[in-house]
């Protein structure tokens, strides 16, 4: 597919670089660059290759959220068009945050609004010095509907309440504190350490990654006993593939296991 918001390509390890391609207006979402993103992502899904994603921005922004143009026109929609095209962002960001590979957020600039939801929604996010961050939808007069159940689910309620309700800006070193990043490094040390966070990825089979993946958000906000069913029969599951096989045996006889990248 040629994309026009987006880039996407896969390395010969597996890791597929998906770049949001819209610089000038600092990557901000379009309907246009939500839908490719979807197409990219399925695209990635249906790649058995594929064992794991980073998203980045192209240029000195990851995400400026929603283009004020796409959301001025939004605006002289029926009822109907608004939902609609409302309801593809939260398909994809579902879609994005359900992706059965490991994604890591190489948050290269400022992530405001759905850039900051995007950066809820990545498994692990590593953030340059240069990136400050804000859900900006109340000094709009809007809310961050769509990104909400991420924000709320990584940071907390109350977190989310003292960001959402003043539109605060923080920068990276206390978006690192609140848990919005998980790592902080300067501009030079981005690829370094996104490529640290690879090597632990690629040192797992992806059956392994894409099941850990669907049991947390199994269990996520169940009570322990209500998931005993569930996870006793996915362990069972796991127990009885070839990669549990080669893992273990790989531990045994003190090797590498089939599935390893080493990288570099």
């Amino acid at each position: 597919m040629n994309y026009k918001t987006i880039k996407l390509k896969v390395d010969g390890d597996g890791v597929a670089y998906l770049t949001l391609a819209r610089p000038q207006v600092h990557n901000a979402m379009s309907i246009e660059l939500v839908r490719e993103l979807r197409a990219a992502l399925r695209a990635i899904a249906d790649n058995a290759r594929a064992r794991a994603v980073v998203v980045t921005g192209e240029g000195q922004s990851f995400c400026a959220g929603g283009d004020l143009n796409w959301m001025k026109s939004i605006m002289s929609q029926s009822r109907a068009q608004r939902t609609a095209e409302s309801s593809e962002l939260a398909d994809f960001l579902y879609e994005f945050d359900h992706l059965p590979k490991a994604v890591i957020g190489r948050i290269n600039g400022p992530a405001t609004g759905g850039g900051f939801g995007l950066t809820c929604a990545c498994d692990i996010a590593i953030g340059s010095t240069t990136a400050r961050f804000a859900l900006t939808e109340a000094k709009l007069g809007l809310l961050p509907a769509n990104i909400a159940p991420y924000v709320v689910r990584r940071l907390g309620l109350a977190r989310s309440r003292r960001l959402g309700l003043g539109a605060k800006f923080v920068d990276a070193v206390e978006a690192e504190r609140l848990g919005l990043l998980d790592r902080v490094e300067a501009p030079e040390n981005l690829d370094r350490a996104v490529e640290e966070e690879l090597g632990w990825i690629l040192g797992c089979p992806p059956s392994s990654v894409a099941a850990t993946k669907r049991l947390f958000h199994y269990v996520a906000g169940r009570e322990p006993r209500d998931c005993m069913i569930y996870t006793a029969d996915r362990l069972a599951d796991a127990w009885e593939t070839d990669d549990a096989k080669e893992g273990i045996a790989a531990f045994l006889e003190k090797r590498a296991p089939a599935w390893k990248v080493k990288r570099g």
